[in-house]
This record gives structure tokens, sequence and C-alpha cells, in this order.
């Protein structure tokens, strides 16, 4: 009786700490907690039952497409001149992999991830998904319009300067090779396949000569080598 009362105080304090927190990064009270304890577990901490194991996976799957869409509008509307080639780099510079991860950290999603925190590569790449997962929840707890002004409101007006990201330079792999090419160094990207359940992610490492730099992350092997690239151009003051 002891036991069941203690682990009933413990669920309670978890669900009000979550709570706070979803109020603190979305600006709101959850209406359906569970989906956001959903949205939290990866699948390193999941376990399986009836033959299925639950995890944020799904909700991750929902999120990134939401996430989308939602950047997508907002840039629609903002740049009414622009033609869809450059709204379509704009938003991939928005909700990248590095960005995502990167935008996570700042609103405070790294305190509420259930993942198994031995595995130090999890770490890398945990946040951004978490994010999108997190927004598959407020999609399906609150619908599309609330998310829309969350991911307007909370994400991309606080954290991203538009006139920055437009005039970066977001090839970073070409500019990498050029600078290599001018110090007569040799230089090479090895990428592999993340396992991450039903979902395809892949890394990227640069090599300099035989010394690694930058590692980068993405779901497809081009957008991988692009973020090793920024991290390698960062890291030597390109």
């Amino acid at each position: 009786m002891w036991n069941l009362l203690s682990l009933s105080k413990s669920n309670s304090r978890e669900d009000k700490k979550l709570v706070t927190a979803i109020k603190t990064i979305a600006g709101f009270a959850p209406s359906n907690l569970a989906l956001y304890k959903l949205a939290t577990l990866h699948s390193s901490r999941s376990k399986e039952k009836n033959g299925f194991r639950e995890s944020n996976e799904r909700l991750e799957y929902l999120g990134d497409a939401i996430l989308g869409a939602a950047v997508a509008d907002y840039l629609f509307k903002k740049y009414p001149f622009k033609d869809e080639g450059f709204l379509t780099e704009i938003r991939s510079r928005i909700v990248n992999r590095e960005s995502l991860n990167n935008l996570a950290k700042k609103v405070g999603v790294g305190a509420i991830i259930q993942f198994d925190n031995k595995n130090v590569q999890l770490q890398k790449v945990i946040l951004g998904n978490t994010l999108e997962a997190l927004v598959g929840a407020i999609y399906l707890d609150k619908g599309y319009l609330r998310t829309k002004k969350f991911v307007i409101d909370k994400l991309i007006q606080p954290y991203f300067d538009l006139e920055i990201v437009v005039n970066s330079n977001s090839n970073h792999k070409s500019k990498i090779i050029e600078w290599a090419q001018r110090q007569a160094k040799e230089i090479r990207f090895e990428a592999e396949e993340l396992k991450k359940g039903h979902a395809r992610e892949f890394s990227a490492q640069v090599y300099i000569g035989n010394e690694a730099y930058g590692q980068g992350f993405g779901l497809t092997k081009k957008k991988a080598e692009q973020d090793a690239a920024e991290k390698t151009c960062a890291l030597l003051n390109i």
C-alpha cells in the first residue's frame, strides 16, 4: 500500500513538472497530458506493449509535417513576391536538424525528454526530434491554428532573424571544399545511416587529412554532410 501511494505521488509530481514545462514552452496548459508524455518518450526508454513499442516516433513524424507546413505558411505570407525555390530554401534553413536541435535546447525541451542518457550519440540528435514530437502533440491536442500560432510566436519570431537566415550562405560543403583546395589539403566526407526506429537519419563526418573535424546529422545524407561542413567551417573560422 505504501509503495502504491508513493508511486502515485511520484507520478503526480512528474505530471505537474511536465504541465509546468509545457506552459513555459508553449504558453498554455495541455488538455490531454498523455499526448505530451508520449511526445517526450524516446524509444530508448520505451517498453513493448502488445507487440508495439510505444515512443514519440509517430508524433515526431506528424510534427515534422505540421512544423514544415506552419513555417511554409508563415514564409509564404512574409515574402509574397519570392518564388518557391527561395521559400523552400529558407524553410530548410529553419527546420534542418541542427537548427531544430539548437532551438529545442533554447526553449527547454531537454529538461523533459525521457531517454537513455548514457547514450552520448543520442543526445546529439534527440532534442530536435522531441521538439517535432511536441509539435505533433500540440496539433492533436489543440488543432492546427493553435499549433501554427505556437510555431510562429514561440519558435520563429523569438529565435530567428529572417534577414540573417536569408543572407547566410547555406552551401557550407562547397565552401569547405574550396578552402581545402586553396590550402592544398585533402578533404573527405564519410556518411552512415543511423538506426532510429522506422525513420531514416544520417550522420556525416568531415576529415581533413586524417584528422576528424565537424560531425553532422540530417534526414538525408546530403543534409548531414552540409551540417558537418557548417560545423567544420565554424571550427576553422572560414
